[in-house]
């Protein structure tokens, strides 16, 4: 199809390609994969006619240009970029430090002139100034740029040759010294050794400080370092032209720019787009620390062809990039990870709009927060068209460093997290960046974490689609990474299927994982026990055993027969209030035989309980209750406000007597497996409290497998409830006791709260089983003795 030079203009304009006039040639400055290979066709096809529309433009415009970045005498103190600030005030916060060294092993194959490589090495160091540039704070504390006079760069030769697996000894070579820390203040901020292999494979591992470098200065190294040594050894001169300004020049520049009119209508947009932002929760395998690790891995991965060349299809059909497309699909998968609609995935930008800085190595990367909004159920369609549209907003914004953005934020400090964002993406089109030296890589490689999560996206020669999944080793084990790089490679062959699709219809589950959970873990088959409700199989108990006991509270017992006893008495009392099938009673009571008790008479009356907590603040009781549609409330002291509901006070004088009048023989009631048992309400912290409800037939299925799989129910088992009723977490040893025949310790309040009280209740009671969460068990263990945990079963 045929395009004419204006409308190719609009399109490469519509997709943040910025062209432009330099020394009369046409320069290109374009995001990552928006200049696809068809368009650079096209750009080489139409060369003249977009020169001329850029000449008619510069003659026709009437805006202010930037100043352009000029050299500026060396006699004055150098400031820091906005970029090396924001890493040296995180260097002063972590001396020592290693999540910015970056490293770039080289491999040379074939015969090495060492002498030439060494010369091309002493002349890249001298002809920018960045590599012998150190970052030095003044008396007041604020650090400058001191920049060094050239000398000979320090490259050791490595002898490795002798060694059983000289590449497994150069990777883990190449490790270690990623690992050690580099010194801002004294230098070299760039270091590196000759490693020898064989007499024609060698080496050279370069590590620089992220101050001092990025992505892009990496390339520049790497084609000025083997023109120089092409060049040294042939004889030739230095083939490089002279650069017209440094690093040090860009900073003073930024500081001046950055001073106007621009910051404050970049500052606007960014905060706008960044109210409120969001704190992203993946699962993680361990709990995070107080203050985050960089300790870190990264596992890759490969896609084929094919998925490759869709994923190319679908950007394409939809004016989009392969860095939205893949950004949209990260997207999705960080969503159903974490349930949340609301995203924010940092990415890094070249920050290189002006002509000067193309051949400068240095830290000018700069930071983008792109904010998602899942909500809606979109298509995929629909998320990358939002994707783009965010994306190119950004790039025309993307001149304020990230460090000024976050002070404007003013957001809280968490040591924990890093600011703003906790997942990052990156996408290049250069070949192979993400594995530049892939036979000195292991397929899990230790690697600095800044993030919790960094995926990187690139491609291979033969341009399939290569990814890496840098992560925090703190939070995540390497399998469960593995899992999660299984489910993003899913997404991405679902929406070359179908890029259509809902993203709540997008499923991450591979097919084996999708067998496992439908088929595989649900073609176990048991039994059920032959009873409806709950409650029959607790009365079963007082008819085998009514002189065991139940329930053993402040030391005092009571049997099977009288807890089945005074639950028919009660029972029988809410029948006459006109408490009946599938009503709900509340229980505003704390834990202890009566809550028991209660619940075991509701069922009875074929009704369903709400457990309330005492302790909650009145405004959720009376949310709980209204919403509930509670018929009555069941209490031991005061009443929450429940308006007209009837409410039985147990611990009344007058109600003792009225239950102690009640027939203790079970009403004649029948309840069916699928009415409910209870009603438990979540937290409410996504927004309002919501009910859940449970049925008979699932605590019944319950109690039917997992005694048996936990090894536990057996009859005359103690068990001690060491939570309170209104979570689920209690109910289920709660039940598991009373359906077995088992005995219930209810342990003083402090067993909950205090660690010593709880082991102190372990050693004077014979207790068998008690359920804990991790947090409370790791308080427990650090404060008593192990064999105190169970001292009766040592």
């Amino acid at each position: 199809m045929t395009i004419s030079p204006a409308d190719l203009f609009d399109e490469l304009e519509l997709r943040g390609v910025h062209l432009y006039l330099a020394d009369d040639r046409l320069r290109i400055l374009a995001p990552k994969g928006a200049l696809t290979e068809e368009l650079r066709e096209k750009v080489a096809q139409h060369r003249s006619e977009l020169m001329d529309i850029l000449q008619q433009r510069e003659i026709a415009a009437s805006v202010d240009r930037p100043a352009p970045i000029l050299a500026v005498s060396r006699d004055r103190l150098m400031p820091l970029s906005f970029a090396q600030q924001r890493l040296w005030f995180l260097d002063q916060l972590e001396p020592g430090s290693v999540a910015y060294n970056v490293p770039s092993p080289m491999p040379l194959s074939g015969e090495l002139d060492v002498a030439a490589l060494r010369a091309a090495l002493d002349a890249v160091i001298e002809r920018h100034e960045v590599l012998r540039t150190r970052l030095v704070a003044d008396n007041d504390g604020i650090p400058q740029q001191v920049i060094d006079p050239p000398s000979a760069f320090h490259l050791p030769m490595i002898e490795l040759s002798h060694e059983a697996d000289p590449f497994r000894a150069a990777r883990e070579w190449v490790a270690a010294d990623t690992a050690t820390p580099f010194d801002l203040a004294n230098g070299p901020l760039i270091r590196g050794s000759l490693l020898r292999l064989a007499d024609d494979e060698h080496v050279l591992a370069l590590c620089m400080h992220h101050i001092v470098s990025d992505e892009w200065s990496a390339d520049i190294l790497g084609r000025e370092l083997q023109a120089l040594y092409e060049a040294f050894r042939s004889g030739r001169p230095n083939p490089l032209p002279p650069l017209t300004i440094q690093y040090a020049d860009f900073a003073v520049w930024q500081r001046e720019r950055l001073s106007d009119a621009v910051l404050d209508e970049q500052l606007a947009y960014w905060r706008t787009q960044l109210a409120d932002p969001p704190q992203l929760d993946l699962p993680t395998d361990r709990p995070r620390p107080a203050i985050r690790s960089t300790a870190g891995a990264a596992v890759r991965f490969q896609l084929d062809a094919e998925t490759t060349r869709r994923l190319q299809e679908i950007s394409q059909q939809n004016s989009g990039t392969m860095f939205m497309t893949l950004l949209a699909a990260y997207n999705v998968l960080l969503t159903k990870y974490t349930g949340q609609d609301d995203l924010i995935v940092g990415t890094p930008v070249a920050n290189r709009n002006h002509p000067e800085t193309e051949q400068l190595i240095g830290f000018f990367v700069n930071t983008l927060a792109l904010r998602a909004d899942l909500s809606g159920d979109l298509t995929f369609t629909e998320l990358l068209a939002q994707i783009r549209a965010t994306a190119l907003a950004a790039y025309t914004h993307q001149d304020l460093p990230f460090e000024q953005l976050i002070d404007d934020l003013n957001i809280a400090r968490d040591r924990s997290r890093t600011p703003l964002f906790q997942a990052f993406f990156n996408y290049t089109t250069a070949v192979t960046v993400v594995s530049p030296t892939s036979s000195l890589e292991s397929s899990a490689d230790a690697l600095p974490a800044k993030f919790d999560l960094s995926l990187t996206m690139g491609h291979n020669p033969d341009g399939s689609l290569i990814g890496s999944i840098q992560y925090s080793t703190a939070l995540f084990d390497e399998a469960t990474i593995r899992r999660m790089m299984g489910h993003f490679t899913h997404v991405l062959a679902a929406i070359t299927s179908d890029p259509g699709q809902h993203v709540s219809a997008l499923s991450i589950l591979t097919a084996a994982e999708h067998q496992q959970l439908t088929v595989d873990w649900n073609s176990a088959t048991a039994e059920l026990l032959p009873f409806n409700g709950v409650h029959e199989l607790i009365a079963a108990q007082a008819t085998l055993r009514p002189d065991a006991t139940a329930v053993i509270h402040d030391d005092i017992p009571l049997t099977y027969a009288q807890l089945d006893a005074r639950a028919n008495q009660l029972a029988h009392h809410l029948q006459t209030l006109g408490i009946g099938t599938e009503q709900i009673v509340a229980l505003c009571l704390p834990t202890g035989p009566e809550a028991i008790i209660a619940i075991h008479a509701i069922w009875k009356t074929g009704a369903a309980y709400l457990t309330l907590d005492p302790e909650h603040p009145a405004e959720r009781l009376t949310y709980q209750l209204a919403d509930s549609g509670a018929a009555a409330v069941i209490t031991g002291a005061d009443a929450p406000a429940v308006g007209d509901v009837p409410v039985v006070t147990l611990y009344d004088s007058d109600t003792q007597a009225v239950l102690s009048a009640q027939a203790t023989t079970a009403p004649d009631t029948t309840v069916h497996p699928q009415q409910t048992a209870y009603l438990i309400y979540t937290s409410g912290s996504t927004g309002r409290p919501k009910a859940v409800k449970i049925t008979h037939r699932n605590l019944v299925n319950y109690l039917t497998v997992a005694p048996t799989r936990l090894g536990i129910g057996q009859p005359h088992a103690t068990y001690l409830l060491l939570q309170n009723t209104v979570t689920d977490f209690a109910n289920t040893i709660l039940f598991t006791s009373l359906t077995t025949g088992g005995t219930l310790h209810i342990g003083p309040a402090q067993t909950i709260t205090d660690p010593q009280h709880l082991a102190a209740y372990l050693n004077d009671h014979p207790i068998d089983h008690y359920k804990i969460v991790p947090t409370h068990l790791n308080a427990l263990t650090h404060t008593t003795p192990p064999h105190t945990l169970l001292p009766h079963h040592t």
